[in-house]
């Protein structure tokens, strides 16, 4: 790995301000990795049928970025071409005229993109999706959550070295406020309830895609922080992207460990993650950017010292390359 690593961390279903909608996050992640290796959560990086992924970030989900910090894993980046073989569970409440298209988007990625699919399984009963938010923060439960599990052992026999999901989501997990990108994303709990569940059984990567009744592209001009959302009729475009080139997970001593890290960059006032405070216990460098959430733990109140704290992300970035001797 020639380009320095850092992490950055956009926190799901917390309402960022920058990263907490619909890939608002991307372009920032993009310029960071013109001059690092970046460890990123999908969070930072999916856009519904667009995705900032490239071959310098590694797409970590949650529950493998917070094993990554306490030092239980390592990664081995993808190299550039290189692509997992991905196998798909579909739930099976999604509406046979909505499966259609999320298929028509698995032969599109082939077609364009050479993208993988190993395999599909089906659920033989509904996964049940249960949303939940309370106090600001989005979560959830699932009813049949071994219908997952099952799908996920099958097709790593047959071979998958990382797993899509797509879940059904009736109207219940639609926002106003989100929309108009001024309140939290009512399905990113739960969407990390189901990506974790994949992960910590098999640790293998894992991300959840969305399947909506309601896949009408909006004919308004809406604000640019959930546009990407308004004209995707399917989200596994950007989740399958960033699984394609997705790290292989392995043992501490034998990857990218966090040893290699230079920075793990995160929101000023999301600072209880448990990959924060895996940070502050391996002494891994912390750097904060102002980056409102709802969330209020800040340095004050965990008795945290940053090593450097920013008002930006480009400020940030403009530090970062100096101190780490990077030409622009």
């Amino acid at each position: 790995m020639k380009k320095p690593i850092i992490a950055m961390s956009i926190p799901t279903g917390i309402g960022a301000d920058i990263g907490g909608y619909a890939g608002d996050f991307g372009y920032i992640a993009r310029r960071f990795a013109k001059y690092f290796h970046l460890i990123v959560n999908p969070n930072a990086v999916n856009g519904g049928i667009l995705s900032a992924i490239n071959y310098d970030m590694s797409y970590l989900e949650g529950f493998l970025f917070d094993k990554f910090f306490k030092g239980e894993i390592a990664l081995i980046p993808k190299k550039l071409y290189e692509t997992n073989k991905i196998g798909i569970i579909f739930d099976s409440a999604i509406p046979k005229n909505i499966l259609n298209v999320h298929l028509n988007t698995l032969s599109a990625l082939k077609m364009v993109q050479d993208i993988d699919t190993i395999a599909i399984e089906y659920t033989k009963k509904p996964v049940g999706v249960e949303i939940e938010v309370e106090n600001n923060i989005s979560y959830g439960n699932l009813k049949n959550p071994d219908e997952l599990l099952f799908c996920a052992e099958k097709l790593i026999k047959k071979g998958a070295q990382a797993i899509a999901v797509v879940c059904y989501f009736n109207e219940d997990s639609e926002d106003e406020n989100y929309s108009n990108a001024q309140g939290i994303d009512p399905i990113g709990g739960i969407e990390a309830v189901i990506s974790h569940l994949i992960t910590r059984e098999f640790l293998i990567p894992a991300a959840h895609a969305p399947a909506f009744l309601d896949i009408d592209i909006s004919e308004k001009i809406e604000n640019p922080k959930v546009s990407s959302e308004l004209i995707s009729s399917t989200y596994l475009p950007c989740v399958m992207q960033g699984l394609s080139i997705a790290p292989k997970i392995t043992a501490f001593n034998q990857g990218i460990n966090f040893k290699n890290v230079e920075f793990l960059i995160i929101p000023s006032d999301a600072l209880g993650s448990s990959a924060v405070l895996s940070c502050v216990e391996n002494n891994v460098k912390i750097i904060t950017v102002k980056n409102e959430t709802t969330l209020d733990v800040t340095k004050n109140k965990l008795n945290i010292t940053p090593y450097m704290e920013f008002e930006s992300y480009e400020q940030c970035l403009n530090t970062i390359k100096e101190v780490l001797l990077i030409e622009t």
